[in-house]
């Protein structure tokens, strides 16, 4: 329960602001001698995902009200850009995760693409891309400001929001907050808009995540419903800490955000990339 707990507040942290948290819990669970690749450790993690979408939707809930509910139209269009958005996220993460799977792993049975979390070279690369990315935007954004940044998003920016969190889902340290957010301010999406829909996003892309990973642990326990509980019950401790951690989190973001510090979260991935490859260079 206390390695739970742990996991649940480094989650909730990290998961909201742009430096993957699931890198961040991976290496958190090595430290604690678990194993990331485990069924019961991937259930686990999505779980804590659903209690920082618990917290996304408590604290968005009246900015999307105010940015997206104003009128049928401006819900209409929401609508149609959660849905494109998420399509080209199913396209682009499944289509990598399936090759994944079927190409570069077709020589091992019963191949997932999560038996690969626990790789910290991957991981590494992941979160200096990232820190790059995250860097470039928020610099860019920086010496946009006075410009009009758009207020509404067009199809071809809530498009490529869409197909860049695809990116996220099969490599774990790319983080999808970091990216989609990035995204949006590298096409000229106002900083409130970025962040609005990133998370609206999120709460969309979380349930099917959630599918994901029961089947997983249901398939690994050879389908009986009995070996679930105990990775389950844990779990639901867990995203009472995340909920909590994830509120803490969404404050911090949108203050930095605001105030145009959103490149020193790139440092910080760039950092965490050094640390994470010394950690793989040492064995750990």
């Amino acid at each position: 329960m206390v390695h739970v707990i742990i996991l649940a507040i480094v989650q909730g942290l990290a998961e909201l602001l742009p430096v993957s948290s699931s890198a961040h819990v991976i290496v958190a669970e090595k430290l604690m001698g678990l194993d990331p690749t485990a069924p019961q450790m991937t259930l686990l993690l999505v779980m804590l995902h659903t209690g920082t979408m618990l917290a996304v939707i408590v604290y968005f809930w009246q900015r999307w009200r105010r940015a997206f509910f104003r009128s049928v139209p401006e819900f209409r269009d929401f609508v149609v850009a959660l849905i494109v958005a998420t399509v080209l996220t199913g396209v682009v993460g499944g289509g990598i995760t399936e090759f994944t799977e079927k190409v570069l792993m077709r020589h091992q049975p019963h191949a997932w693409v999560e038996q690969l979390f626990g790789r910290l070279d991957l991981i590494a690369i992941a979160l200096a891309l990232a820190g790059v990315f995250i860097l470039v935007a928020g610099l860019y954004e920086n010496r946009q400001r006075g410009t009009v940044a758009a207020r509404k998003l067009t199809p071809s920016q809530y498009s490529s929001i869409g197909a860049i969190q695809g990116l996220c889902i099969p490599f774990r340290g790319f983080s999808r907050s970091g990216a989609t957010i990035s995204t949006g301010l590298l096409s000229r999406v106002a900083r409130s808009t970025a962040e609005d829909f990133s998370f609206a996003l999120a709460v969309v892309l979380t349930p099917p995540a959630d599918a994901r990973e029961i089947w997983r642990l249901y398939q690994s326990q050879h389908h009986q419903l009995a070996g679930m509980l105990p990775a389950a019950a844990p779990s639901i401790v867990g995203v009472i800490f995340a909920f909590l951690a994830g509120l803490l989190a969404l404050k911090w973001l949108s203050r930095w955000l605001e105030t145009g510090r959103w490149h020193f979260f790139g440092i910080y991935c760039l950092v965490a990339a050094i640390v994470v490859g010394y950690l793989h260079h040492t064995g750990f």
